[in-house]
């Protein structure tokens, strides 16, 4: 039975375990599992000698998360498409009690960018970046969690470091609103050059469905590439499809939710889907496609289980 003093502390350490695992696997649902091993692993351990009860939380969540990355290693080798993060949607200007997750995302590592390059680093790579540069863990504490010694630890942290330096520096909010803002108006005039224009030349698009809808299976790269394939998207589901996008925050920035609707009544349906976008030099140089249900539950506002 753990004390009142470490249950409080384990508390007052939710959000920080939650945004450890978050980066680490790119799932929510991985990642509150993982908080909740990590309390019964507390719950189960002799802490009377533990001088940092934070960073020993840290360590159990980095080891969890490790055991899970392998799993969705294997998992990817038979998925259809790309793999993108789970997003953490929420209403812009919501007066809502805040949620642990919008804690988390409000952080600029958690964007999705950032993840979508994590996402391409090994599980070890990815769990000794991430802990140490993130989270400041010794290497000597990943280099046991990974089983390795701790001059390999600090190679694999170095590898990622050197992948991770490609993301993209955060555009702030205004230029990112503006460049989104312009990337929609250009497709409610179903304008191929406006489009165009407001895609950076070396846009690119990821399209995430796992084979459940029509999305890009493979990573479409060039501006006209990206322009022509989403109006042929929004050709495909009608121009009430892109009525129905609301603006929302994906990762702490803005966004679009389509909250989908069933075929009903001779009217054809069209699947629930995130889009976020990354900005470089005022204009969209990433799209993200987010249309897996699998990936559209804990972290995003559907008002009916059309999953369950």
């Amino acid at each position: 039975m753990l004390d009142e003093s470490t249950q409080k502390t384990f508390e007052e350490n939710r959000t920080h375990l939650l945004s450890v695992a978050y980066r680490l696997t790119g799932s929510i649902a991985d990642a509150e599992d993982a908080v909740q091993d990590a309390w019964l692993r507390l719950a189960g351990a002799d802490v009377s000698e533990v001088r940092d009860l934070r960073a020993w939380l840290t360590t159990v969540v980095g080891r969890l998360c490790l055991d899970r990355l392998r799993s969705a290693a294997v998992r990817r080798e038979t998925y259809v498409g790309q793999w993108l993060p789970e997003p953490v949607v929420a209403p812009l200007g919501s007066l809502a009690p805040p949620d642990p997750l919008d804690e988390i995302v409000r952080d600029e590592d958690n964007r999705l960018a950032a993840l979508v390059v994590l996402d391409s680093l090994t599980p070890a790579q990815r769990v000794a970046f991430v802990l140490h540069d993130a989270f400041d863990i010794s290497f000597d504490d990943i280099a046991r969690i990974l089983g390795v010694a701790t001059p390999t630890a600090c190679q694999l942290a170095s590898r990622a470091r050197r992948t991770v330096s490609a993301v993209p520096p955060p555009s702030s909010p205004a230029e990112h609103e503006e460049a989104v803002g312009r990337l929609v108006a250009a497709f409610a005039g179903a304008d191929l050059n406006a489009v165009v224009a407001a895609l950076h030349p070396d846009a690119r698009m990821i399209g995430d469905a796992g084979g459940t809808t029509r999305t890009a299976l493979n990573v479409v790269v060039g501006a006209e590439k990206v322009a022509r394939f989403i109006l042929g998207l929004l050709r495909l589901y009608g121009a009430e499809a892109l009525t129905a996008f609301e603006p929302v925050l994906v990762n702490g920035e803005m966004g679009l939710l389509n909250r989908g609707r069933p075929a009903e009544d001779g009217r054809p349906g069209f699947p629930p889907r995130v889009t976020a976008w990354t900005v470089r030099d005022g204009r969209i140089w990433a799209a993200y496609d987010i249309a897996n249900p699998e990936k559209l539950g804990r972290g995003v506002l559907l008002p009916y289980s059309i999953f369950d």
